[in-house]
């Protein structure tokens, strides 16, 4: 995948895979691999990628992404029926179909964008009870039913190719498949089939960026929506079926404080920043600016203006000043709207620790961990004391200490142009430095998050935005040593050696296929250890997804038949779901334990504050 091509829409690449003659598309892959490696030419809404000498492949983009066939052209004699037309759609990032999440949601969705508004028309009559009780009852229409099966079959073939086998054919039928659901009115299965082929394509094109837990949970979110989707009604088929805008309620006057600025930085072609700031309750609200870009735009983004009112303020400036709203308009995951009657103005910010941000501090780790998996905001709010760093195979974390509990915080991105893994590495330097901070939770057995923003290592009254600001050493305490990254805990693998035994088979079919579990003697040892554990679920769940890969039926010849792609994919979906339960689980008994551990805070008095 080249991130320096625009992102290209799902349909646009399905349709031109599938009018390429089968001879073209055993080609396809190769095709895509010396295409992405030529250099791409950007002049104003057009791409040129030079074939060769003496052919070009224009890509047309307006608005940044190109949405039909034919604005991808080329200049070889085959064309329009040539392979390099379907390689270069191929190659380019997916755009998004629908308007993308907010940041916090772009792990499980995989993709950023900029939606626009959508508000309730006036006159537009209320939820009367019989419209309640035929919403409780209603069922998936027969369209969206079939839209459903083609989005796991596609997703299913995926997973039984592996990350290894699942090339531009795969790819293309996974996207015709969320174009038919999108098309449907499943807007949720589209976004997570768009997500699973760009994860699929960071793994095939050794992207720094990508990581094989991602797409794990990327194939368990779209198999686990068109698996239920048919057999869902009233508000779980509502949810299964998503919403294509996020819906904008008028919320009156309201007065803001910044509290960060982050970067947004996409696998799909989109980059900017989103500020999030909070009211005098603790309610969060954001405002974002993201588009499609690359890194320059992530970092850029941060000093435009707001598209709030007739404000002058920058993202940057809003993050630690204020805004006082009138006639505000908000979505239900707290993004504000720009909408026309809409007026804002600067309004003076309030420091991390002075009232009313102060409040946000207040609340107990294990109660705010637990809001975030039950569906609610996943930011963490937390009063910590670095103590160095640990080494873990995608890089070093830095250790703090939270009430008790010893946290890993890792970088929010790994992207070299922005600063987030350099200024870990600096406030690791500033051990035994207690310190305020935001962090994303990520949900697992030992206690973690992605580290979004800190106080200054010696200015307690200023905030860095780590994924903006740069750190330098003159920022950290006097006399400040980086000390050395141990190896990771034995106790720490001792906890996570049980599930581990299952987590792993799981994430080999993702990147080795099926036929990686269907060898004899794979898995040997590893139920019975599991039985052994107590965790006999995970053992029947185990032992369930090697016999269905090496379910091989054979005709009279003793040829093998194709195999039951469905059975591997619904075997995998269960063991998928089961860990993704226990961990979380898991997680919050972590954070719980360390809870009990220490006496709760007073009234006003931040968790881990000296008494």
């Amino acid at each position: 995948m080249s991130q320096d091509l625009p992102p290209v829409a799902p349909s646009v690449t399905a349709e031109l895979v599938e009018a390429l003659p089968p001879r073209l598309r055993r080609r396809l892959d190769a095709g895509v691999a010396k295409l992405a490696a030529r250099p791409a030419v950007r002049e104003g809404d057009t791409v040129r990628i030079a074939v060769d000498d003496e052919t070009d492949v224009v890509l047309h983009a307006p608005g940044g992404t190109v949405t039909g066939a034919d604005a991808i052209r080329c200049g070889c004699l085959l064309a329009p029926d040539c392979l390099h037309r379907a390689a270069a759609a191929s190659a380019a990032p997916v755009a998004d179909d629908t308007p993308a999440p907010e940041p916090a949601e772009a792990g499980e969705a995989g993709e950023a964008g900029e939606a626009g508004e959508d508000r309730k028309e006036e006159g537009q009559p209320e939820e009367t009870e019989a419209t309640a009780t035929a919403t409780a009852t209603a069922t998936a229409a027969a369209g969206q039913r079939t839209a459903a099966r083609a989005v796991f079959d596609a997703a299913a073939a995926v997973l039984e190719a592996g990350t290894d086998g699942a090339g531009a054919v795969l790819q293309a039928e996974l996207l015709r498949a969320a174009h038919t659901a999108r098309l449907a009115g499943l807007p949720r299965a589209c976004a997570a089939a768009v997500s699973v082929v760009t994860g699929v394509r960071a793994a095939r094109s050794a992207d720094p960026e990508y990581r094989l837990a991602d797409l794990a949970a990327a194939l368990t979110g779209v198999l686990g929506t068109a698996h239920r989707l048919p057999h869902a009604t009233g508000p779980d088929l509502a949810e299964l079926r998503g919403t294509a805008r996020q819906p904008y309620r008028p919320d009156g006057s309201l007065r803001l404080y910044g509290l960060f600025c982050e970067p947004v930085l996409t696998a799909t072609g989109y980059a900017g920043a989103v500020t999030w700031t909070a009211d005098a309750d603790g309610r969060l609200y954001t405002v974002s600016d993201v588009a499609p870009g690359g890194p320059a735009r992530a970092t850029g983004a941060a000093d435009l203006a707001v598209r709030i009112g007739d404000t002058a303020l920058t993202h940057r400036e809003l993050s630690r000043a204020g805004l006082a709203v009138s006639g505000a308009t908000v979505s239900p995951t707290g993004r504000l709207g720009a909408g026309a009657g809409v007026r804002a103005v600067r309004a003076s910010g309030a420091a991390w620790r002075g009232e009313p941000l102060d409040r946000l501090w207040a609340v107990p780790a294990a109660e705010q961990v637990g809001r975030a998996l039950n569906g609610g905001q996943d930011l963490l709010f937390l009063e910590v004391t670095v103590t160095g760093t640990v080494r873990e195979t995608a890089g070093d974390c830095l250790l703090a200490d939270c009430a008790g509990l010893p946290l890993r915080l890792a970088a929010a991105h790994d992207d070299p142009a922005l600063p987030c893994r350099d200024n870990l590495r600096l406030l690791a330097a500033a051990g035994g430095s207690r310190l305020r901070i935001i962090a994303r939770l990520v949900p697992g057995p030992l206690p973690r998050a992605l580290l979004l923003a800190a106080e200054h290592p010696t200015d307690p009254a200023a905030r860095v935005d780590l994924g903006l600001d740069r750190l330098q050493h003159a920022d950290l305490p006097a006399g400040a040593v980086a000390p050395q990254s141990p190896a990771v805990p034995a106790g720490d693998r001792d906890a996570t050696a049980p599930l581990h035994l299952l987590r792993r088979r799981v994430h080999q079919a993702v990147s080795g296929g099926r036929r990686v579990l269907a060898f004899a003697g794979s898995g040997s040892g590893d139920g019975a250890r599991l039985r052994r554990l107590g965790l006999t679920t995970a053992a029947d769940l185990l032992d369930g997804l090697h016999a269905a890969a090496a379910d091989r039926s054979r005709d009279a010849f003793g040829r093998l038949l194709p195999a039951d792609t469905g059975r591997f994919a619904r075997a995998w979906l269960a063991a998928a779901v089961y860990l993704d339960t226990v961990e979380r689980a898991l997680c919050a008994g972590a954070w719980e334990a360390a809870a009990s551990a220490v006496p709760s805070p007073g009234p006003g008095r931040p968790v881990g504050a000296e008494p």
